[in-house]
């Protein structure tokens, strides 16, 4: 970590007032906020309530309208995230911000002096070592486009870790990680506290603040609704600071009804080109109407390519895969569709809708069939009915129908994209990674709409790296390792430790899966 009199500063940083203002929002509305050296601070609010925006204020990414930024003493202008890194303040945020056609290496030596950078081997060689010190292991050599999601994050941490920031933001950071992983990220931040670094906390998974997080602020609609010692109260407490006494904080559900056979995988198998990619090697299960079937897992273990194989995006042998007794191994992602498929996947932006896109035509992208085109010919008048409907019955926090997709929050754009989904009434949802990186409300909101699904006769896949969610919602769980999937069993008979293993990849037999029943 880097030493000297910003390390030992007592008041690292100090915000007064803090106005940004977008056309028709405010996002940040008079925002004042104080981070101690060494102290671990959490940053909270639904989304929607101005934390992005105010961290890429204190990054550099934005200016501010109204207010000042004091960095360990001195009022400053953080002009640009280069002129923050050379401060000392270092940033993950929640959608990455790297190159995909560059390698892992390429993308962390953007952010490196150049004499740092320079020396290929020795950086490479730093990065293998801090990720694997972390529990992330990376290859510096490979292709940010062929990484998952999680290993993306994977190298936004490690990239501020070996950038010795004085200031650590970190923006849903135990998304990805397995509850070991995150055991290990909170005793390397522990560490870096003592040592004297700050650390901004953005998270929506209370039980993590309340377990690492010296103090907490909580925003709600841009301005700043409380604030808290985690440690001293209840996550219902924190809950009701975030979004107030009328939004509904638990789901509850009820009890699965399962019907006949939707969906069956037999001996799914399929070899990756990409040398960094994970083969799937045969896959086999059943999916019944009327029940959620969770999939757990750590990011990279072909989490990507089963959701690839179930849409269409990987060609496979007719048999393989049978929905309603049709085989479709073979089919395209719309001829799937047409058969009551509907995929949530994993990547908001760029897979489940185009940026510069607005609400409405995403919406026409995949409910083109609802009706939306008609002898060929769009009927604009129903894709934006049909988007304003979406944006009603799922409480979605935006500027109407013609709002771009990029300008949507983490969490109302999958509120979006799922309502886009559930109002084709599917038979078969397969939905990546649902509730990443979303706060507590737009969750409920979220699980809600899979459980009334459910309870329509609806099959579910949920694949998902958050155990809570897969415990919560899912009749029957099972994890994949490697590319192989393990046994599904009752969730009520899986314990946490048991699951762990089959995330590891012990199956406790010869590896080939058993189609559940």
């Amino acid at each position: 970590m880097k030493t000297g009199k910003t390390m030992s500063a007592a008041l690292r940083l100090k915000l007064e007032g803090i106005v940004k203002e977008y056309p028709g929002c405010r996002a940040n509305d008079g925002i004042d906020l104080t981070v101690e050296a060494g102290e671990i601070h959490a940053l909270l609010g639904e989304n929607g309530a101005g934390k992005s925006t105010l961290m890429k204020v204190i990054y550099g990414v934005i200016q501010p309208d109204a207010g000042r930024v004091i960095w360990n003493g001195h009022p400053v202008k953080v002009e640009s995230p280069a002129r923050a890194r050379e401060m000392g303040i270092g940033m993950v945020f929640q959608h990455f911000s790297l190159f995909e056609t560059l390698t892992v290496a390429e993308n962390i030596a953007l952010g490196l002096p150049a004499d740092e950078a320079r020396d290929r081997r020795k950086l490479n060689q730093l990065i293998r070592e801090v990720s694997d010190r972390y529990g992330m292991a990376l290859d510096p050599r490979r292709y940010v486009s062929t990484l998952s999601m999680g290993e993306r994050q994977r190298v936004e941490i490690v990239r501020c870790l070996i950038q010795e920031s004085t200031l650590l933001i970190l923006d849903e950071p135990t998304s990805v990680l397995t509850p070991q992983e995150v055991d290990s990220l909170f005793t390397t931040l522990r560490q870096l506290a003592r040592e004297g670094c700050s650390v901004l906390f953005i998270s929506h998974k209370l039980e993590e603040v309340r377990n690492l997080c010296d103090r907490a602020t909580v925003l709600r609609h841009g301005r700043v609704s409380g604030d808290c010692r985690p440690a001293k109260v209840s996550t219902t407490e924190i809950a009701r600071l975030m979004v107030g006494d009328d939004t509904p904080i638990s789901t509850e559900v009820s009890r699965a009804q399962p019907g006949d056979s939707l969906l069956k995988v037999r001996n799914l198998s399929w070899k990756t080109r990409d040398p960094f990619g994970t083969s799937l090697e045969r896959v086999a299960f059943e999916l019944r109407r009327g029940e959620i079937v969770g999939i757990a897992g750590v990011a990279g273990n072909g989490q990507d390519e089963l959701l690839k194989a179930l849409s269409g995006e990987i060609p496979l042998t007719p048999e393989c895969i049978e929905l309603s007794g049709k085989p479709i191994g073979d089919l395209a992602p719309n001829q799937r569709r047409r058969l009551g498929m509907a995929v949530v996947p994993e990547e908001r932006l760029g897979r489940g809708a185009v940026p510069a896109m607005s609400l409405a035509d995403n919406a026409l992208l995949t409910a083109a069939g609802e009706g939306l085109v008609e002898r060929g010919l769009v009927r604009p008048g129903r894709v934006r009915a049909y988007a304003r409907e979406v944006i009603r019955r799922f409480g979605v926090r935006c500027n109407g129908e013609d709002s771009a997709a990029a300008s949507l929050s983490g969490g109302n754009l999958q509120k979006y994209i799922i309502g886009r989904e559930a109002l084709q009434n599917p038979e078969l949802l397969v939905a990546s990674h649902p509730t990443w990186g979303v706060d507590v409300g737009s969750a409920v909101a979220i699980h809600e709409a899979l459980v009334h699904l459910r309870n329509e006769g609806a099959a579910i896949l949920l694949i998902s790296e958050d155990l809570d969610e897969l415990y919560q919602l899912c009749n029957r769980i099972g994890a994949i390792c490697h590319g192989r999937l393990s046994p599904l069993a009752a969730t009520a008979d899986v314990g946490i430790g048991q699951l762990g293993q089959w995330m590891a990849g012990d199956f406790g037999d010869d590896g080939v899966t058993d189609v559940a029943a």
